[in-house]
């Protein structure tokens, strides 16, 4: 299906951001990039110039069309303004990949209204592949309407990833190890949170299980599994909002009770609560 969609300013806006973004990734992709080491309340991680640039010049993108936005990135904080909008960016999403020369990354940029996710994309520039998606509007590969897959458990692929707070390590490890023995086909972490939630919308993938991760990382790739017809929950199955954002469990929702139930079961075996 075609993109017969009208899209908003802010989605508009949030395609050039990350369109004009990309060509800064694609400069400095396969170079010999500087990586340094960013250590923030036991979240290691690395950061490279070209973050620091994509940044840069996505927030300036959105702040000349829309000045009383706020907008709240990875690498600069919070940039507090008096409007009700709130951006979310992602400038590179898998930088490890990105700095190692592995082309499975990309720009997340996400935008909400007092707490409700409203729109969203994700890009990789160097396959050129743009996700995009509004409330109510559904959910787009290049232009094309996406929706999640039908498969069962016994025919998918799971991905799973988490932060570096011991506690959320040790529940991933165990849910790699365990999860293709008792419930689902295979399970794989591609160290690209945004990517990996694009690929359960667009039905490549089936779900997907986050544990201590950032607003940043997914406000985008949530709402686009929910407009291409999936499920998203805390870990504990309950209803998930915008303060859930850094652990959840996203699906296509054929299996999703399955998985809620495993997490259950290894945070109990861990002595997680």
């Amino acid at each position: 299906m075609q993109d017969n969609q009208s899209k908003s300013k802010e989605l508009e806006i949030a395609i050039k951001a990350a369109k004009e973004a990309g060509k800064i990734l694609e400069k400095y992709f396969e170079t010999e990039i500087l990586k340094e080491i960013k250590d923030v309340k036991e979240d290691i991680n690395i950061v490279t110039i070209a973050d620091r640039e994509s940044e840069d010049l996505i927030k300036k993108i959105i702040l000349e069309n829309f000045p009383d936005h706020s907008i709240l990135g990875e690498e600069t904080g919070l940039t507090k303004n008096s409007g009700s909008y709130t951006w979310h960016i992602d400038p590179i999403d898998g930088t490890r990949n990105f700095a190692n020369r592995i082309p499975f990354f990309a720009l997340s940029i996400g935008f909400a209204k007092d707490n409700e996710i409203l729109g969203g994309v994700i890009y990789n520039p160097v396959s050129d592949t743009l996700f995009y998606t509004e409330k109510g509007k559904g959910a787009y590969w290049n232009n094309k309407r996406i929706y999640v897959s039908k498969d069962d458990a016994k025919n998918c692929i799971v991905t799973v990833s988490s932060g570096r707070k011991p506690a959320d390590l040790k529940l991933r490890r165990n849910l790699m190890h365990d999860l293709p023995e008792n419930t689902v086909s295979a399970v794989r972490d591609f160290g690209c949170t945004a990517l990996d939630l694009a690929y359960v919308a667009w039905g490549n993938t089936s779900a997907d299980l986050k544990f201590g991760l950032k607003i940043h990382d997914c406000a985008a790739g949530i709402l686009l599994i929910q407009e291409a017809g999936g499920m998203v929950t805390t870990i504990d199955g309950t209803p998930w909002k915008l303060s859930d954002a850094g652990y959840f469990i996203a699906s296509n929702g054929v299996f999703h009770n399955k998985l809620v139930l495993e997490v259950k079961k290894q945070k109990k075996k861990l002595g997680i609560k």
